[in-house]
């Protein structure tokens, strides 16, 4: 080696090359980790070296060739990979490896507008200082490479053109904290902010992307999911489409109810007009979903719903179909196709769906979701009035319609509106539910706008975050953390600005969180339990019950010093009902696990004080956010114990947690023969959760004759899933021969089955609520 060859540094100064250097920061990088090796990480490199190549390459190249060590032999490559790219992040961030005095950092950052002025208003210099001292910058050391990745491209504070980094990780949790609890009283607040930092930097409690993208920014929108509901009207259509830019620009995922379009043909004026129907709407709302990239940090993505009995819907189900032309095909948008108990029952005795325009049946959309005897009593009418158009189709044909399309895409999605109403937080009487989100785990109230400032109308915000069920050691760690969690989305909801005045009054109304978990799969796994065989039942039914019960007990503690939210009276909470009320009670023919934990006393309380929060649960997929914490996504089976994740970040290598302990253990999707089991999981989750589930549907042909799901079997899932209380399905995933799936778009390598690579979707998170 030619010892005369200089580098380049960050700062453009040249120095001789040291070759030790490099040898030392690898070997920094591997202290403590096992079946890693320094000299493989350097023989990997192949580094070309010439005369002022600069120090920014050597580490780039140095961190891929770790990266690509990681396997599931030596999963450890993960960490060593990490730190080397923590390392190259402070020095791109600050110029050197220790980070700067707080302090000074918050007031270089708000004096370039990156960081909210906020910060040095409510906080006085002495207080950073005391921060500063509690911050834990070491933890930074405990991410793994997909962490640290995903941290980068989409999470710290940056300039997206020139890509410079401001921040490290470590100073992102706290100034949320901060942020999060400002208003708090001065001799409470830094213990808040300690204490949900502590939470939330050693993985505890799980943020969303646009809280940890932007708490602490400018930009004061952080709600994952809007619900935005679209009248019969073009008033109501285009305030509607308004809102959608709004909040599509602002990191939000949209859930859009266009179930009350009228159909084709129908008289507009008296007959004076001919209605184009429901396809030229939807393509005017899909323009503005994806009108917007929602500041580089993902791109704008929907859930557009509609009832199963409207008179288009044979053609709005094949709206995504690739067959076709543009004319008649609306792609870019998902569907949530609308079910309830009437419709299951034409399909079980074999009977006649009959489909309307909602425009000609008065009254009969309304009671879809607020009334179900009362819907099927004018649904009946209705169809024996020979005066109003109608069309009548064999239950079986537009069910497996919509089976085969939602086969065929993994993309249109279900969803149980008489469940959403009937096991639902709020009283269908005076709050119906009317549609979900974009990842179908959001179930609230929403009034059609009629314009853009209409104060009437009402768009549904919900503020999301998890808890990392793998990081958890007993159940009693709930109650502080649910105390954390509750509290600082509450205070969200005042700190965030609302841009549409429906959204306002919703929120201010209603004030609605959802706390879901991530490392579900980890979490089985180290307690022994299966997806498929019931093992695992009773512990998700002890472990759901705690946190729903700590979730209400919170919400009702910050009643007591608070005040309810204004809207209390719209929930079945103020009529003393709770979960363990209205769930289906087909549940506990599979799951005999007792309460625990004292709901009597609780359910007094909130009748008394009421809750702070309308809703306070909500199981999302945690795509994203979940690999921040290494942790197994949502409530999902992994596809494999390494998941080789292609996005437009690259390529990264997620290892399950504990791979080396555990590796007989986790279940992986492809090797769970039915959705049997994982259903019956989720009927118990859904015992508790008030809201609902991201709840995918798994199937692996080659399990069938000729390599076929038979429709048969997708229809015993979808009525299994009835039975258990489900409220909605989110993904069909389909795994072909060569491993492929539709759905969740993975695929198995030829060379090791239990590694797979996954797409990244629209970012749900959360397009949009992927947490």
């Amino acid at each position: 080696m030619n010892q005369n060859l200089s580098v380049s540094k960050r700062d453009g100064v040249k120095e001789p090359l040291d070759l030790d250097k490099i040898h030392r920061v690898i070997t920094w990088a591997a202290k403590g980790l096992d079946n890693v090796s320094v000299s493989e990480v350097e023989i990997k490199s192949h580094i070309q070296f010439y005369d002022g190549i600069k120090t920014e390459d050597i580490h780039e190249t140095i961190i891929k060739a770790a990266a690509d060590l990681i396997s599931e032999q030596t999963p450890d490559y993960q960490y060593l990979s990490a730190r080397l790219a923590v390392f190259h992040l402070r020095k791109k961030a600050y110029g050197q490896f220790e980070p700067p005095r707080l302090y000074n950092h918050v007031k270089a950052m708000v004096a370039d507008k990156r960081y909210d002025e906020h910060l040095l208003e409510d906080f006085t210099e002495a207080e950073f200082d005391e921060i500063d001292k509690f911050i834990v910058h070491s933890r930074d050391l405990d991410f793994s490479y997909a962490a640290v990745k995903q941290l980068e491209g989409k999470y710290l504070v940056q300039n997206r053109v020139t890509g410079k980094i401001y921040e490290s990780a470590q100073f992102l949790y706290v100034l949320v904290a901060a942020c999060l609890f400002a208003k708090y009283p001065k001799e409470t607040r830094l213990d808040y902010i300690q204490r949900f930092y502590d939470a939330t930097s050693k993985f505890k409690i799980s943020l969303p992307t646009p809280i940890m993208a932007g708490v602490r920014t400018p930009t004061r929108q952080f709600s994952s999911c809007v619900l935005i509901e679209a009248g019969d009207n073009l008033d109501s259509i285009n305030a509607t489409t308004s809102a959608i830019v709004k909040y599509v620009s602002q990191r939000a995922g949209i859930g859009i109810n266009a179930g009350r379009i009228r159909a084709l043909g129908s008289a507009i004026r008296n007959g004076e007009a001919f209605h184009t129907g429901c396809i030229p709407f939807y393509k005017h709302f899909q323009t503005a979903v994806k009108s917007c990239s929602q500041g580089g940090v993902r791109g704008g993505a929907a859930t557009l719903f509609y009832p199963l009995w409207h008179l288009e819907v044979e053609s709005l189900l094949v709206l995504k179909n690739n067959r076709g032309v543009e004319e008649n095909r609306v792609r870019h948008l998902d569907y949530g196709v609308q079910f309830n108990r009437t419709m299951y029952q034409r399909l079980i005795k074999d009977e006649y769906i009959t489909l309307f325009s909602p425009s000609d049946v008065p009254g009969l959309y309304d009671a879809y979701f607020a009334d179900q005897d009362l819907f099927e009593e004018l649904y009946v009418k209705y169809e024996q009035d020979e005066s109003i158009r109608k069309k009548r189709i064999k239950a079986v044909e537009l069910f497996t319609l919509f089976l085969n399309e939602r086969a065929s895409t993994g993309r249109i999605y279900l969803q149980n509106v008489d469940h959403c109403n009937t096991h639902s937080p709020f009283n269908p009487e005076f709050a119906p539910v009317r549609q979900s989100n974009l990842c179908l785990e959001i179930a609230l109230p929403t009034k059609p706008l009629q314009n853009v400032n209409d104060e009437e109308g009402e768009i549904a915000l919900c503020t999301l975050s998890a808890f990392n069920l793998g990081a958890i050691e007993s159940l009693d760690e709930l109650e502080e953390l649910a105390q954390l969690a509750v509290r600082a989305l509450d205070n969200l909801l005042d700190y965030q600005d609302y841009p549409v005045p429906a959204a306002f009054n919703a929120t201010m109304g209603r004030r609605t969180l959802g706390v879901g978990v991530i490392n579900f799969a980890y979490y089985l796994a180290k307690n022994g339990a299966k997806y498929s065989d019931g093992s695992g039942n009773n512990l998700i039914h002890r472990t759901f019950e705690a946190i729903q019960f700590y979730l209400l007990k919170a919400s009702n503690d910050l009643a007591q010093e608070r005040g309810a939210c204004p809207k209390f009276n719209e929930t079945t909470y103020a009529q003393g009902l709770l979960p363990i009320d209205t769930y289906k009670k087909s549940v506990d023919g599979y799951c005999d696990e007792p309460l625990h934990l004292d709901w009597e006393t609780l359910r007094t309380d909130i009748v008394k004080h009421g809750l702070r929060n309308s809703t306070l649960s909500a199981l999302m997929p945690s795509e994203t956010s979940s690999q921040i914490s290494n942790a197994t996504n949502g409530v999902e089976p992994p596809r494999g114990l390494i998941s080789v994740k292609s996005s437009k970040d690259g390529v990264l290598k997620q290892v399950v947690p504990e791979l080396g302990r555990l590796r007989n253990q986790y279940e992986l999707l492809w090797d769970i023969t039915s959705n049997e089991g994982y259903l019956q999981l989720c009927g118990i989750m859904q015992k508790f959760i008030d809201q609902t589930i991201s709840a995918n549907t798994n199937y692996d042909p080659t399990k069938y004759p000729e390599n076929r799901v038979p429709m048969q079997q997708l229809l015993k899932d979808l009525l299994t899933a009835y039975k258990y209380g489900l409220k909605t399905l989110y993904y069909h995933n389909t795994r072909d021969q060569a491993g492929i799936s539709t759905g969740g778009k993975s695929e198995a390598t030829a060379a090791n089955p239990t590694t797979v690579v996954i797409e990244e979707d629209d970012d749900c998170e959360g397009g949009a609520c992927k947490i």
